[in-house]
């Protein structure tokens, strides 16, 4: 992959996310498309993003028994995505399900922990040890599954590598040097995780919010 920076493009309206796109599109390597822009814009949002010429991650994050979440990764064929989500939680037949239903070529990868969470969080939610303790753990129950790979954060991703020496692996929660973190805990900069073994980088924010996104991406870009 020339270009591992992925937009993340979780914007209200469509018209100013497809200018988002154009303005930037030299400088990225593909678009993610969330939740917040698939309930905003359903099927049709999707096929005009695709439009632009740039690959397409649904992460939708599917998360049910495996019997719907391979009906429901059927029923996303149409928009032949590059890079399409499930929970690694979900389990290994899940997993194993969801992989099978993927078109051919979609690359399936598993969300470990969200990069919202930390070591706190997890013992709330009733799950015991260290972030990159149960980040490993999904890891391995992924790959035991026939995924394509994960999605964890900078933190963890080379510790991930090194296991699993062929795996794709996705890196949110990025800031560039200097960037507020937000609602993001587990953060890295773009070039480190690059650096410790990430395949695609997600950046949304840094980009999609600053006075002049060309020139973000752009600088994004020139770091790596």
């Amino acid at each position: 992959m020339s270009n591992p920076v992925y937009l993340a493009l979780d914007v209200p309206s469509l018209e100013p996310a497809k200018t988002l796109v154009n303005k930037v599109k030299s400088h990225i390597g593909g678009v993610k498309l969330g939740l917040e822009f698939f309930c905003a814009h359903g099927s049709h949002g999707v096929h005009e993003i695709a439009h632009l010429g740039l690959p397409i991650f649904l992460d939708l994050k599917f998360h049910d028994i495996p019997n719907t979440v391979a009906k429901a990764m059927q029923a996303i064929h149409v928009y032949e995505p590059a890079i399409v989500t499930v929970h690694a939680s979900g389990g290994r037949a899940m997993m194993e399900d969801a992989k099978a239903a993927a078109a051919a070529g979609t690359k399936v990868v598993a969300v470990t922990m969200l990069t919202s969470l930390d070591t706190n969080d997890l013992t709330a939610t009733g799950v015991y040890g260290s972030a990159e303790t149960q980040v490993m753990r999904l890891a391995e129950l992924a790959h035991a599954a026939g995924l394509d790979g994960i999605v964890c954060s900078g933190q963890e991703v080379g510790m991930v590598r090194k296991a699993w020496r062929d795996g794709f692996f996705v890196v949110p929660g990025l800031r560039p040097n200097g960037g507020g973190t937000g609602d993001q805990k587990r953060v890295v900069t773009p070039r480190q995780a690059r650096d410790n073994g990430a395949s695609v980088l997600v950046i949304g924010r840094p980009i999609a919010r600053a006075d002049d996104p060309e020139a973000a991406a752009r600088a994004i870009e020139a770091t790596l």
